[in-house]
């Protein structure tokens, strides 16, 4: 039996303006610092033996505060990157919702059917994030992956038997704690965008 826990990052400067992050490149503000050492005491005895990680800063900042009391190697692997979302990274959500309501209503209709403009699909975002679970579910090690919003939601589809087009049903916010365990080829969800460690020291909203 293995433990995967899968942790969205923290709080970025995007994520609190309510901005398209996608690629973008961003750090933690130091909020969504704060964010990660309340998951990284929550996570304290959590019998980790290897973290991964998005190589984007927001995911890679958590993944070390996360790891700073075990120093295990932070092994980087771009397929846990965040969907790249084209031409519509930094865009505000209003400016999105006001100016692409044709896409916007395509993409709530069914998320698997359309492209981000210059960008990925969904099912591609499931595929080489799968393609990054086998191989960590392959080393038989309790791990710890610190990854994004759409990655996260798009893996857990496909490890428990969602349609993607269903993918809200396992939405994860920032700072959050998913728990899969792992006996033979079966996953169990053991817990989902847990983030009670926030809400003990007084966490607002995402």
């Amino acid at each position: 039996m293995m433990e995967i826990v899968l942790v969205r990052h923290g709080e970025t400067l995007w994520n609190r303006q309510r901005r398209v992050q996608g690629v973008s490149d961003l750090d933690l503000t130091q909020e969504g610092r704060r964010q990660a050492r309340l998951v990284a005491r929550a996570l304290r005895d959590a019998p980790i033996e290897a973290v991964y990680s998005s190589p984007l800063r927001r995911a890679l900042a958590t993944a070390e505060i996360i790891n700073e009391t075990r120093a295990l190697p932070v092994k980087r692997d771009p397929r846990l990157a965040e969907m790249d979302q084209g031409a519509f990274e930094g865009l505000a959500y209003e400016e999105l919702m006001r100016c692409e309501q044709v896409f916007l209503e395509r993409w709530i209709a069914d998320p698997t059917a359309v492209r981000m403009p210059g960008g990925e699909t969904l099912a591609e975002v499931q595929e080489r994030a799968w393609e990054a679970y086998g191989e960590i579910a392959a080393a038989g090690l309790n791990a710890l992956v610190v990854s994004h919003s759409f990655t996260i939601s798009a893996l857990l589809c496909r490890l428990l038997g969602i349609s993607l087009k269903d993918f809200r049903r396992v939405s994860v916010a920032p700072a959050s704690v998913t728990i899969l365990r792992i006996e033979g080829d079966t996953p169990r969800l053991v817990c989902l965008n847990d983030r009670r460690h926030l809400a003990e020291e007084g966490e607002g909203g995402d």
